[in-house]
């Protein structure tokens, strides 16, 4: 990712191999890392069994939210792509349990495709 785009946020294709080993001590057995999107310093981290939003929080970054969304729990989502006037597109997770949504922004330039397109594959299994 350039520093261009971090600075603008647009959200960036991370290695599955790097993620892989930074998050290999909080994935369950036979869980691994299908692909993962940085924001800035956030990242979407989506497993074979659950989507990992990672926000990291404080000017140096070492305070750390994992929120762990099973597949399972959610029951169904939304991808908004950007328009003329409005460059960013939204993530929109409903999960079960919770009358609104979980909204998640994405930049310009994230491959909003992709995100769908994995979140099918294991939402509707």
């Amino acid at each position: 990712m350039g520093l261009l785009d971090g600075l603008l946020g647009n959200a960036s294709e991370v290695s599955v191999d790097e993620i892989q080993s930074e998050f290999l001590p909080i994935l369950a057995g036979g869980e691994s890392v299908i692909m993962a999107y940085q924001v800035v310093r956030d990242l979407f981290v989506f497993t074979n069994k659950r989507l990992v939003l990672v926000d990291k929080q404080g000017l140096t970054g070492k305070k750390v939210d994992y929120h762990s969304l099973p597949y399972k729990s959610i029951t169904h989502f939304a991808v908004e792509t950007s328009g003329h006037f409005d460059m960013d597109a939204e993530l929109k997770l409903w999960i079960s349990g919770l009358r609104e949504p979980m909204v998640k922004e994405l930049k310009k330039g994230t491959d909003v495709v992709g995100i769908q397109k994995t979140l099918a594959e294991y939402v509707l299994k």
